[in-house]
């Protein structure tokens, strides 16, 4: 037999590396969520950036002077609670790759203990620390939307995949009051990252979003999600001069999906786009303020002041985008970018309730991160070890 020729062999691997990308992707050209996340866990974690440089020395370990000691309560009552196999299945170490192993999507395969497979004393405890770290609006919003959840198994009568119930709990590390530790809610439509050092907390990233948005039938008739999301960021671009709203908005039509900084980006490299809050006036700086609070405020409303604070200490370099209308009606996509917090609005096309490429209100998607390294509190994970190795 003769030895192929040195073109040959290279065709043979063009057409094998081809053959594999095929194999990897769905229909359509989706790559699988389970490639996405191989290549972003190899890939390491850097943080949400401007440019790809991370800016140093924004997050310093310090006393907030705000308890933790109730999540913590109601975390060692929650794994009280579970099972010798549920508690192997829910408990990680404090800085393993789980943290970034999450998804919006329904068909995502998830760890730790689900809803579906707690009794009703585990659920309630669940729900318990969910509400000691979560303000009342941020615990409605959580919950409607996994009643939402089910309003869509309804309409498409599997629950299979879709349900109130199929959300995870996951938790990072012992609960503890000097070292570190958190937990994670998965699920279709919301994700919940808690990461807590003494007294600080970082609650980022954070996924909530829903189709449908209001249920119009079925079980939960009647329940409706982030209005105020959407109303308030409306009401915003309005509230600026002309001049300025012409300049925040870098597109004038909305695309099927704008949102950038979803599962398995957290290296996005997002540019700063829009307008400046320091070209703002007064007024218009408050109402920026007040557009990131209606976000921030689904945290505990003591843990979500500190967090505002350190918001507003970086307002002049916060950037504010807007892609779409501004009617009534209008579909849109509006992006709120600092050096500490980056927040993306969007009304996306319809997927569970129907296939179309045009942007509906009935499905809107949400991501609030902190970016510089920081999500997860990961920044603030590398302070701590770096001072108890100096010790």
């Amino acid at each position: 037999m003769k030895t192929p020729s040195l073109v040959l062999i290279l065709l043979g691997l063009v057409l094998a590396q081809l053959s594999d990308a095929q194999q990897r992707r769905r229909p359509g050209g989706r790559v699988p969520l389970e490639v996405q996340e191989k290549r972003a866990i190899e890939e390491g974690f850097r943080g949400v950036t401007a440019d790809g440089k991370v800016i140093p020395g924004l997050f310093k370990v310090k006393s907030t002077g705000v308890s933790t000691a109730p999540v913590r309560e109601a975390a060692d009552q929650f794994l009280a609670s579970l099972s010798k196999s549920q508690r192997a299945a829910t408990l990680f170490k404090v800085d393993d790759d789980e943290w970034r192993k999450w998804a919006n999507q329904h068909h995502y395969k998830r760890q730790g203990v689900s809803f579906a497979d707690m009794d009703k004393k585990q659920r309630e405890l669940a729900f318990g620390l969910l509400d000691s770290a979560l303000s009342a609006r941020g615990l409605k919003t959580t919950r409607d939307i996994m009643r939402l959840n089910e309003t869509l198994a309804e309409f498409k009568k599997n629950w299979d995949e879709y349900g109130e119930w199929l959300y995870h709990i996951t938790v990072m590390g012992e609960p503890s009051g000097k070292q570190p530790w958190g937990w994670q809610l998965d699920g279709h439509h919301v994700v919940i990252n808690y990461f807590v050092l003494g007294d600080q907390v970082v609650m980022s990233p954070v996924f909530i979003g829903s189709e449908p948005v209001k249920a119009e039938w079925g079980k939960y008739k009647g329940t409706v999600v982030m209005q105020k999301e959407q109303d308030t960021g409306l009401a915003f671009l309005r509230s600026l001069p002309q001049e300025q709203r012409k300049a925040a908005t870098v597109q004038g039509e909305k695309g099927p999906t704008n949102s950038l900084a979803e599962a398995f980006k957290d290296n996005l490299i997002a540019e700063n786009i829009g307008i400046s809050a320091k070209n703002l006036n007064k007024a218009g700086r408050e109402g920026l303020m007040q557009l990131i609070a209606v976000f921030i405020n689904h945290m505990e409303k003591d843990h979500a002041s500190v967090r505002l604070a350190e918001i507003r200490e970086h307002l002049d370099a916060t950037y504010f985008a807007w892609i779409g209308g501004n009617a009534d009606d209008s579909v849109f996509y509006y992006r709120i970018q600092s050096p500490v917090i980056y927040i993306e609005f969007d009304h996306q096309r319809p997927i569970g309730l129907a296939r179309d490429r045009v942007p509906t209100r009935n499905h809107i998607h949400a991501v609030i991160r902190t970016p510089n390294g920081n999500d997860y509190g990961k920044d603030l994970l590398r302070q701590h070890y770096k001072a108890d190795h100096s010790k």
